[in-house]
């Protein structure tokens, strides 16, 4: 019961997503979605309870005036325009972390482009299993459940997939022009905004799924001290409040395009667009990881995603994974 209503829900939204502002009568929705009028002005109500204003005329119908400032999934699901990503989403108000519920619903057979996202977590989390700063109701800390037919050493080029993806739409939305810092970091005037961590679920021959797990710094007006010199929001760079369902839709319609052309065409294509934003090619700068440190000039990536250093005797070295600093 509650599935057919989520998905009656759904079609509503698609419905006044096409209406693009005007007027649906009643009737219209009752046949457009089998059902009755009295079910309709419950859904209607439903909507309003989350923050939906809609406007109620007789005999012209309904339309949507405003929508709330939150992530819920019948916010995302208004005008979004993919086909795969985000057609399943899982909307929590507070949860330890989406990273581990993806998990979960990965291994009970989530469909690929299933969405998990939350206003509120508490044990969010980096690569190195950091802690993410993750207030309610100003960022956007999502996980993505993607299913590539790909071996597992390639499932790393994903991160770099995402990081392109999410650069785009934060240009597209607020007219930032955003820095990727290999491999999995977005930066705006050199600080820090957005963090990605890509896990497998995986035989050693075969990806069952890769989870991709987002955290974008929108609408914080403030960070603890200690972050205070690392870390900024879009909000605070551009000077107003960011619409953070509108930023998740244009994600998701950036990476479904560009994850599209990378099944088809491979990694090439993501590559030469990653480097168009890669703030680290051509510094130098110090590649920290388990076994050691090196410092270097960034040369690039290879067709494979490893970055390339080449330290001050010449020598090339391919770095898989490290925490780098310019």
């Amino acid at each position: 019961m509650a599935q057919m209503e989520s998905d009656t829900r759904k079609k509503l939204l698609e419905l006044f997503s096409e209406a693009k502002g005007d007027f649906i009568s009643g009737q219209k929705i009752s046949e457009l979605l089998g059902c009755s009028r009295t079910a309709v002005w419950k859904h209607i109500e439903e909507l309003r309870k989350e923050g939906f204003e809609l406007e109620a005329v007789r005999r012209l119908g309904y339309r949507i005036i405003s929508t709330p400032d939150k992530v819920t999934a019948n916010e995302i699901r208004l005008g979004l325009k993919t086909t795969i990503l985000g057609q399943v989403i899982h909307y929590e108000e507070e949860v330890a972390s989406t990273q581990k519920i993806a998990h979960q619903l990965a291994q009970e057979g989530a469909k690929e482009g299933t969405l998990v996202v939350a206003e509120l977590q508490t044990a969010g989390r980096g690569r190195m299993d950091r802690t993410w700063f993750s207030p309610k109701g100003t960022g956007i800390w999502m996980s993505l459940i993607l299913r590539p037919p790909i071996p597992p050493q390639k499932a790393p080029q994903l991160t770099l997939l995402a990081a392109v993806s999410i650069a785009q739409a934060i240009q597209e939305v607020t007219g930032l022009v955003p820095d990727i810092k290999w491999p999995n970091d977005i930066l705006i005037h050199g600080k820090k905004c957005v963090g990605i961590l890509t896990e497998l679920q995986a035989d050693p021959d075969r990806v069952h799924s890769v989870i991709i797990g987002m955290g974008i710094n929108v609408n914080h007006n403030q960070f603890p001290e200690d972050l205070r010199e690392v870390a900024t929001s879009l909000a605070i760079e551009k000077g107003e409040k960011i619409k953070r369902a509108r930023l998740i839709q244009e994600v998701l319609t950036k990476m479904e395009t560009l994850y599209r052309q990378y099944l088809q065409h491979g990694f090439l294509p993501i590559k030469l667009l990653w480097e168009g934003y890669a703030i680290s090619i051509g510094n130098e700068i110090t590649a920290r990881m388990l076994h050691g440190t090196i410092r270097g000039v960034a040369r690039g990536i290879t067709d494979e995603g490893v970055l390339m250093l080449e330290d001050a005797n010449g020598v090339i070295h391919y770095i898989h994974s490290a925490d780098i600093s310019l």
